[in-house]
């Protein structure tokens, strides 16, 4: 008899089909999913594997749309960047994943939702904090967690002994000695060689950017427009080409058209040492030409066009927002509020960027605004305009007293000993 119906986040990966037979073995019924955020993958094929390793049923989910709208454009507006380095590509996907499998679990019905994230890693608390928020009831089955599974599978070579015993098609060897995981926004590499943080990246690692010593000699030059929409990209213009955000197919045109461009001038390449919400250390390599091109351009309009103090106190909701990301709360009442903040502070930023990428580099060429705060004449120095110089000496004078008395204060604290 069935214990149950499980839906399994299935990527047609060496993992995740031997789970999906493990979990039959065990007594589920099991109903693979597969999101379709953008990878490079054949989902026909994944569908048949699924389908010939027993899934009760398939759902291949194309997330692209949403994913943008819904999750990436949000992160644009927060500026939102993990550790002053990490723009959050595979952190800002998982609850869009999660939230989709959590639909299907309650439509057909089922009991358990299961994934094959590591015990070690942040993915598992992402999907789970997600299920647990959208899905109260639900029950989760994390393989890597369980001891039957993990004392069984210590490693690559155990999974493949599996497969072979149990007619799961996997390569001869592995693609890579790294993990990978690739969406619309990037892609990121890590463990295996790359653990050892002292190794250098292969030069053959990257895939979608080229080495910047070897990008062209000329750089592409780029517009991008932020038109009555909260800070959010409408319309890209390079060089004579010009696409405008106005349905999905032109929104990832528009996507692929960041990648296109800045991928070969090697643009959004880091290599970091980051703090995983679990409480250990990890090396990640990831790849976001499009992303870091957005993210210069949006910090560039938003400072032309929003006040001081308000951006301020955005600042900070962005370094709080991006910590909630990575550490799974997307779904949380706190993240909620936060997104709500932010969005707030975007109703005035809109106008035009123009820049170049170039030997890994993104270079801001100029901008314009309706909205704008920038006022020529009073800032000028050929123009007085509406202002009295003579204003200054009061306005230091006040900011000085404070440092005045603090420094008497150490002047007779000195004199003491």
């Amino acid at each position: 008899m069935s214990k149950g119906t499980v839906v399994l986040a299935y990527s047609g990966g060496l993992d995740t089909s031997c789970i999906l037979v493990w979990l039959k073995e065990q007594g589920y019924d099991v109903i693979a999913y597969l999101a379709n955020i953008g990878q490079d993958e054949d989902f026909d094929e994944a569908r048949l594997k699924a389908e010939k390793l027993g899934a009760k049923k398939v759902f291949i989910e194309d997330l692209r749309g949403e994913f943008v709208e819904e999750f990436i454009w949000p992160s644009v507006q927060a500026n939102a960047i993990y550790e002053d380095r990490y723009l959050l590509g595979t952190s800002v996907a998982r609850p869009c994943i999660a939230r989709r499998q959590v639909q299907i679990a309650q439509r057909e019905g089922a009991q358990y939702v299961s994934h094959g994230a590591t015990g070690k890693g942040n993915d598992q608390v992402r999907f789970e904090l997600t299920c647990y928020a959208l899905y109260p009831e639900v029950k989760i089955i994390s393989p890597w967690r369980i001891p039957e599974f993990f004392n069984r599978f210590r490693g690559r070579k155990d999974l493949m002994e599996y497969a072979n015993e149990h007619d799961i098609p996997v390569p001869v060897t592995p693609k890579a000695p790294w993990s990978m995981d690739a969406n619309l926004m990037h892609i990121s590499y890590e463990s295996g060689i790359l653990e050892n943080p002292k190794t250098h990246a292969p030069v053959d690692l990257y895939l979608m950017t080229k080495n910047p010593e070897d990008s062209p000699n000329t750089p592409d030059v780029l517009e991008i427009e932020f038109l009555k929409a909260g800070g959010i990209p409408t319309c890209v213009k390079v060089d004579s080409l010009k696409v405008i955000y106005g349905s999905i197919v032109n929104l990832i045109c528009m996507i692929s058209l960041f990648y296109l461009n800045s991928g070969k001038h090697g643009v959004g390449r880091i290599d970091i040492v980051e703090n995983r919400f679990i409480g250990m250390k990890s090396r990640g390599i990831y790849e976001t030409p499009g992303g870091t091109i957005l993210y210069q351009a949006h910090l560039d309009i938003e400072t032309f066009t929003m006040d001081k103090e308000v951006r301020r106190i955005k600042q900070g909701l962005g370094i709080t927002f991006s910590e909630l990301i990575y550490n799974g709360f997307w779904f949380s009442p706190e993240c909620a509020f936060v997104r709500d903040c932010i969005a707030r502070s975007q109703e005035n930023v809109e106008g035009k960027v123009q820049l170049s990428v170039f030997k890994g580099q993104v270079y801001m060429l100029g901008r314009e605004s309706p909205k704008s705060l920038y006022n020529e004449e009073l800032v000028s120095m050929d123009v007085q305009g509406d202002y009295d110089p003579c204003d200054a000496s009061g306005f230091i004078k006040i900011n000085a007293v404070r440092l005045r008395e603090h420094h008497r204060l150490q002047g007779l604290s000195g004199s003491k000993k």
